[in-house]
């Protein structure tokens, strides 16, 4: 029988769980990004060995499930490297590693992938010229790359950012198989007490929307305020001018 009161009061409980989730995100988020851009820039380069390492290493992480990524970090790798330590007579107990340790690793390395093409095709729509530009209004390629490339880059790339970080929170669902005491391990246990599994999967449902739909209308705010600002620096001129004026109050 559906249990309307379990509803409404595992509901109110699972929010005290949103923060471990939102930890996640951010921190893979974050890790993920600074990575997936090197990643990105390893590429569009064409640096010789470490391009062809970013490719099958994007390569194999978008091409298997990120629950099979888990099951090896979680599983596989704390054994092999207690049985490493072991070896080399250290004492270090890897098991004692708080498990969201792992969900970071997880979660960033997964999401780095995605986001390096993210970054890699959005890096692909601004013009070289741009960067001959800055060159020209005496900028140093870090300086153009910084305050010219990246701007309008970040711009292009806003849509699939916001795609990729709501499909990040949605796979942080499963840091409960790393015992991660996130919304859904706190909804399987509080529903484990009395088999009330239909009641708490609604509220792990529900959650999720409300989160998803605030993290969608932040970054459609992102790009409202992304656009208005290239379009008041007027295009390209505008921003060369705008970071050779800056650049020059910095000297």
């Amino acid at each position: 029988m559906f249990d309307t009161e379990f509803l409404i009061k595992t509901f109110i409980k699972l929010w005290a769980a949103v923060p471990a989730t939102l930890l996640i995100t951010v921190v893979s988020l974050l890790f993920g990004s600074i990575l997936g851009f090197l990643i990105a820039l390893a590429r569009l380069h064409k640096i010789k060995v470490l391009n062809q390492i970013c490719a099958v290493y994007v390569s194999f992480i978008r091409g298997t499930p990120v629950v099979l990524q888990i099951l090896v970090v979680y599983s596989l790798l704390p054994s092999a490297l207690n049985a490493w330590f072991k070896s080399i007579g250290s004492s270090i107990d890897v098991f004692s590693l708080n498990p969201i340790i792992y969900a970071y690793f997880v979660f960033s390395l997964s999401t780095a992938a995605g986001l390096s093409e993210v970054f890699r095709s959005a890096l692909l729509t601004i013009n070289r010229g741009q960067l001959e530009a800055g060159y020209t209004c005496g900028l140093t390629y870090w300086q153009t790359f910084r305050r010219i490339i990246i701007p309008q880059a970040l711009t292009a790339a806003l849509p699939n950012l916001c795609t990729a970080t709501v499909n990040l929170i949605k796979n942080t669902s499963l840091a409960f198989m790393m015992t991660v005491k996130d919304i859904t391990a706190v909804a399987k246990i509080e529903a484990s007490f009395g088999y009330n599994y239909i009641e708490s999967y609604l509220d792990i449902f529900v959650i999720y929307i409300i989160i998803c739909t605030v993290v969608q209308k932040l970054f459609k705010l992102w790009e409202k305020s992304a656009s208005r600002y290239k379009t008041e620096k007027n295009g390209t001129s505008g921003l060369i001018k705008a970071s050779v004026s800056e650049e020059k109050e910095y000297a």
